[in-house]
């Protein structure tokens, strides 16, 4: 615990923080990547939470659609 808040409690924390900063980019790409690392931050606390399985499903689908966008979808524009 650190300040009285669990790691789990901080990862989650952590993965708010760079979802509400990415909505603050301007450039899409930008904020495609800083959303995809709140994602992965939003799956990873899923599993601490003992399995929340709403957290993960839908944060690893933001995931896939950010990774789609950025990596693929431009190749075929």
């Amino acid at each position: 615990m650190i300040f009285g808040i669990s790691i789990t409690e901080w990862v989650g924390y952590l993965a708010s923080l760079a979802l509400i900063i990415s909505f603050m980019m301007k450039n899409v790409n930008t904020l495609r990547v800083i959303n995809s690392i709140g994602a992965i931050l939003f799956v990873i606390y899923g599993f601490m939470l003992a399995i929340s399985w709403p957290i993960i499903i839908t944060n690893t689908f933001i995931l896939l659609v950010n990774f789609y966008y950025l990596f693929f979808k431009r190749k075929t524009d």
